[in-house]
């Protein structure tokens, strides 16, 4: 078996080789490429200013029309071949502190749809237009600013060439100004983005540069790049260079302080304890060693102020992956995070400051402080370096732990590039102690991942390896690896994706995310894409996924057979089919209702099959929905249920969302049969551009707990807020109280 997988590894490997071989070097162009290509003409110019613009967005000031703007946007929906019916034109000019972006959208009408006055908007359903700067022209990393018609702002980073959604983080924050104006027939926009947000080589004259803009009322959305519809929207492989007339410099000295104060109580009804009060201070610093690399410091954090994670109904038997919402890890968090996959990750930010006591609960540990320098040494390397460390604590029988990363990144061809990660997890244990645990005193992973992005995107990809390196165990050293493969194939008509992955047992990352070890997966995807000329419908899609896994040692323990197809209408909304056959072999016996009833037998295997339909409106209407029925057979009896979410919105101070689950799956006896329900409503009201409330309850049966969480946040001044947070727990059987918080916290920007 084992050698089989090994001549399977080695043939992907070797395609990959040839598909990077096909690439021009970074510092070799291909002679044979059309040279207008290659170097495209600059889709713009900047000048410098020496008139101060004043931003509001109205754009009267002659500075902005003393270079040559960037225009003729071109459609990406409906249709990708031809000329955007309301046009956009962006204007752009620097001075020594800023970088100025003004824009002036064509419109058909004054009737714009805003879903609310909140910072960082999701950019689908409204009215918008987004701005992409790639300073190092990689094509690979880029800042994103936006703006709408109300003037409503939002910031973001996308690493990894903007392949997927999963590549865009809208957690990032930094100082900049923006205002909006709308008039007779159009709106307008203007940004001021200091060069102390940015990371750039000061010695470069071109940058990178596209812009995309969502138009509800044409019903359009359309890019100054050119961006077929195969792409997503965000692609950074279509991007072309603006020119400054001269090289902007970065500020002689660029350091920010975010000094916090917080402080609340909490009592734990169940536990019966006393009420719990805390007061503390920290801080959070940014630092530019460079124009290209930032460390950022912070002591004694605190994340108090982070939303709440979106709950499920867990039918599977694995760990569950929720997303990093903590500004500290943010900025280049691909250079950290990006290795491996989200199910091989050699490094999960959300292990630090959580941990299991001796009784096995996840607990909150204090972290003492933190350091990460992060970014771009030049236009090919990018070096990362990260270290936290932790309290001990006596009574979890937890020591003191520090936490080390360090990662390289080396640009190969034009967009591709090789990267180098050693993890460190090291515990200091006293040794008087007499609760602390001393078997693991570390745990370490060393990993090399090569990413494959070609300059127009029909071959992506990545192939990796990592080595875990334990302190007590006796497994031999090559049954602690991680190795996986995934290599697509994507142009305007067809998709096909090959991905492999090999995760030996002794393959344990403390600091990593790997909820399923021990197995050899293969998951190979094909799509055909339709684009009707005539009719309501914008696409259509038909494709299969096969999806397997092994045991080394003992054989297929699962497999999935699918069958999907989806339909994407002119109006935006979605229609999806899936059809699946499932393979299910138990090592260990499983409830899937989590409902302590009794489990599925272990040493059993079952074979079910299911239905899935899938349908979401369109989200610029005032009411809009999504809805997901399921219903098939599921191990050795059957399931139904029903997912759906609708969204009201009260324009243009919010929307209530109310997100459905119920799932009953039916088993016979002895085995249990449940009907398992979550519903959690959610109520975002922004009463102006700077303060936004926001509730969200969430009732989960399977859990047998509700949890409400509401949020106030006043950004009083750029980049410095106030927090106010209530959180609520209770019993969904008697509803009792199991515990109850209300912290503030108070955050400001300085620049000394």
């Amino acid at each position: 078996m084992e050698h089989k997988m090994k001549g399977a590894l080695l043939l992907i490997c070797f395609v990959l080789t040839t598909v990077t071989q096909a690439q021009p070097l970074a510092t070799d162009p291909d002679p044979n490429e059309n040279e207008n290509e290659n170097n495209p003409a600059p889709r713009a110019t900047l000048v410098r200013t020496t008139d101060k613009i004043l931003i509001d967005g109205q754009l009267n000031e002659n500075s902005w029309f003393q270079g040559q703007p960037a225009t003729d946007f071109w459609e990406y929906f409906p249709t990708d071949s031809s000329l955007s019916s309301v046009q956009t034109e962006i204007y752009l000019a620097f001075d020594d502190q800023f970088l100025y972006i003004g824009a002036k959208c064509q419109s058909v009408g004054n009737d714009y749809v805003i879903n609310s006055l909140r910072r960082d908007y999701r950019a689908g359903g409204n009215d918008n237009l987004t701005f992409l700067i790639d300073p190092f022209q990689d094509k690979t990393n880029a800042f994103v600013f936006g703006m709408n018609p109300y003037g409503v702002m939002r910031e973001a980073l996308i690493s990894n060439g903007g392949q997927d959604f999963s590549d865009w983080d809208s957690g990032w924050d930094n100082k900049w100004k923006g205002e909006s104006h709308i008039g007779e027939g159009y709106w307008s926009c203007e940004l001021a983005i200091p060069f102390s947000t940015l990371r750039f080589n000061p010695g470069t004259q071109q940058w990178n540069f596209n812009a995309y803009r969502f138009d509800t009322q044409s019903n359009t959305r359309s890019t100054l790049v050119r961006i077929p519809q195969n792409q997503t929207i965000m692609s950074l492989a279509y991007m072309d260079p603006i020119e400054w007339t001269e090289s902007p410099k970065p500020p002689k000295r660029n350091i920010s302080i975010i000094p916090f104060m917080t402080g609340g109580t909490s009592k734990n009804y169940s536990a019966g304890t006393p009420p719990s009060n805390n007061f503390a201070v920290g801080a959070d610093a940014k630092v530019a060693i460079t124009s290209g690399l930032n460390l950022d410091l912070t002591v004694n954090p605190d994340f108090s102020q982070v939303e709440v994670d979106q709950q499920v109904i867990n039918l599977d038997r694995f760990e569950l992956f929720f997303p990093e919402r903590r500004q500290f890890f943010i900025e280049n968090a691909d250079l950290f995070s990006g290795f491996g996959e989200q199910r091989v990750n050699p490094f999960f930010s959300r292990r630090i400051g959580i941990d299991r006591d001796t009784a096995g609960n996840a607990i909150q540990v204090p972290i003492l402080y933190g350091a990460r320098l992060s970014g771009k040494l030049d236009n090919n390397w990018r070096l990362g370096l990260l270290n936290m460390h932790t309290l001990q604590d006596d009574d979890a029988g937890l020591p003191a732990i520090n936490y080390s990363v360090a990662a390289v990144q080396r640009k190969i061809a034009q967009r591709s590039n090789i990267g180098l990660i050693f993890v460190n997890k090291q515990s200091f244990i006293p040794e008087d102690s007499e609760t602390i645990d001393e078997s693991d005193p570390f745990n370490r992973v060393i990993g090399l991942d090569y990413n494959l992005n070609t300059p127009d995107n029909k071959w992506t990809g990545k192939t990796y390896y990592h080595q875990a390196v334990t302190a007590t165990d006796t497994l031999n050293f090559f049954d602690k690896f991680a190795h996986g493969t995934r290599l697509e194939y994507r142009i305007r008509d067809i998709s096909l994706e090959w991905s492999h992955r090999w995760i030996r047992d002794g393959y344990r990352p403390e600091l990593g995310f790997v909820p399923r070890r021990n197995i050899f997966q293969v998951n190979p995807t094909g799509q055909l894409f339709f684009y009707p000329e005539k009719g309501s419908i914008n696409r259509w899609q038909i494709g299969a996924e096969y999806n397997s896994f092994w045991k080394p040692e003992y054989g297929q323990t699962d497999e999935q057979i699918s069958l999907f197809g989806e339909l994407n209408y002119k109006n935006t909304s979605e229609l999806s089919l899936t059809i699946s056959n499932d393979y299910t072999y138990l090592f260990d016996s499983f409830d899937p209702t989590r409902t302590d009833a009794q489990p599925l037998a272990a040493d059993t295997d079952y074979r079910y099959t299911s239905v899935e339909l899938s349908y979401r409106s369109d989200r610029r209407k005032v009411f809009s929905y999504r809805i997901s029925p399921t219903v098939g057979q599921f191990f050795n009896g059957y399931r139904y249920s029903l997912r759906g979410s609708f969204t009201y919105r009260y324009q243009p101070f919010g929307q209530i969302q109310m997100n459905v689950n119920y799932t009953y799956v039916d088993l016979p006896k002895p085995f249990a049969s449940a009907g398992l329900f979550l519903v959690g409503p959610r109520i975002d009201f922004t009463f102006s551009k700077s303060l936004f409330l926001t509730t969200f309850i969430q009732y989960n049966s399977q859990a047998e707990n509700m949890n409400i969480n509401t949020r106030l946040q006043w950004r009083f001044a750029p980049v410095s807020d106030f927090f106010l947070v209530y959180t609520d727990n209770y019993d969904t059987m008697n509803f009792n109280v199991k515990n109850r918080a209300i912290v503030a916290k108070v955050t400001y920007w300085l620049n000394p």
